[in-house]
C-alpha cells in the first residue's frame, strides 16, 4: 500500500477537480488523494467517482451531506488516513493556489529533513504570493504576526492550509477536541503540535491566487480566526 494520502476538501471545484487530482497522480514518488466533498450541488463528486473507476485505489471520497466547514472535512480525512494506515497525511486545496509539485518537497522535509509537520509557507525566505492585492497581502501576513505573538508559536506561516503530517502527530492529538472550523482551524492545528512537542518546518512555497472558481473567503473568516487565537491560548493546555 501507498503510505502518501492528500486530502482535499471540496465545495463547488468542479472547474478544478479534475485536472488537480491527475495533477497528483502524476507525481513520483506516488501520492493517494482523498478527496472530501460537502454536498457541492455543481456536480464536484460525480467527476471525482468517475475518476476512480479509472484509477482503482487511488482516488478516493468522503461525501458529506452539506457545507459543514474546512476544519471538520480534515478531521473526518485525518481519521480515515489512519484507519487506512497512511504513514504520511497532506491538507491541500483543490483550487491550484497550491503547486501540487511542492508535495513532494513537503515530504522529503518529513523524511529526511527530520519534521514532523511540514507547512509550505509564503512567508520564509523564498517563499511568496502571487497575484494578490497588497492589502490582502498585508492583512494575511499581519494576521499570522499576531497570531505568533498571542501563541508564541515559531512558525511564520501560521494560517497556511499546504501541510504534511507524519502519522504519529495526527495520533497524538486530540482530534476529537480542535474547535475551530474555518481559517482559525489551520491555526489551532500548528499550536496544536507545536504544544505537544512535535518539530514544524517551513518550506518556502508560491502561493498562488485561484484561476477558477470562487474564493471562499469572508470576514466571518477572519473574525473567527482573531477572536479564536485568546480562546486557544486560555484553552489548549500542553499535553
Amino acid at each position: 500500500m501507498n503510505e502518501r494520502l492528500v486530502i482535499i476538501p471540496t465545495y463547488n471545484e468542479k472547474e478544478n477537480i479534475r485536472d488537480i487530482l491527475l495533477h497528483v497522480l502524476r507525481l513520483q514518488p506516488v501520492f493517494d488523494v482523498l478527496v472530501v466533498d460537502d454536498g457541492s450541488p455543481d456536480g464536484t463528486a460525480a467527476i471525482v467517482k468517475e475518476m476512480m473507476r479509472h484509477h482503482e485505489g487511488r482516488i478516493h471520497i468522503i461525501e458529506r451531506a452539506g457545507k459543514l466547514g474546512l476544519g471538520t472535512a480534515y478531521i473526518a480525512g485525518f481519521k480515515w488516513a489512519i484507519e487506512q494506515g497512511y504513514g504520511y497525511i497532506f491538507e491541500m486545496d483543490a483550487d491550484f493556489s497550491h503547486d501540487p509539485d511542492d508535495l513532494v518537497r513537503l515530504y522529503d522535509a518529513c523524511t529526511t529533513g527530520g519534521a514532523d509537520m511540514s507547512v509550505g509557507s509564503r512567508y520564509v525566505k523564498g517563499g511568496q504570493v502571487k497575484d494578490w492585492s497588497w492589502d490582502r497581502i498585508l492583512l494575511s501576513y499581519t494576521a499570522s504576526l499576531y497570531v505568533r505573538m498571542i501563541l508564541w508559536l515559531g512558525v511564520r506561516d501560521t494560517t497556511a492550509g499546504f501541510v504534511c503530517y507524519r502519522r504519529h502527530v495526527l495520533e497524538a492529538l486530540p482530534l476529537d477536541d480542535v474547535k475551530f472550523i474555518g481559517y482559525a482551524f489551520q491555526i489551532e492545528m500548528k499550536y496544536r503540535v507545536h504544544i505537544a512537542g512535535f518539530r514544524i518546518a517551513e518550506v518556502p512555497i508560491t502561493f498562488v491566487d485561484r484561476l477558477k472558481g470562487k474564493s471562499k473567503m469572508n470576514s466571518s473568516i477572519f473574525k473567527e480566526a482573531i477572536i479564536g487565537v485568546l480562546q486557544m491560548r486560555v484553552r489548549i493546555k500542553r499535553i
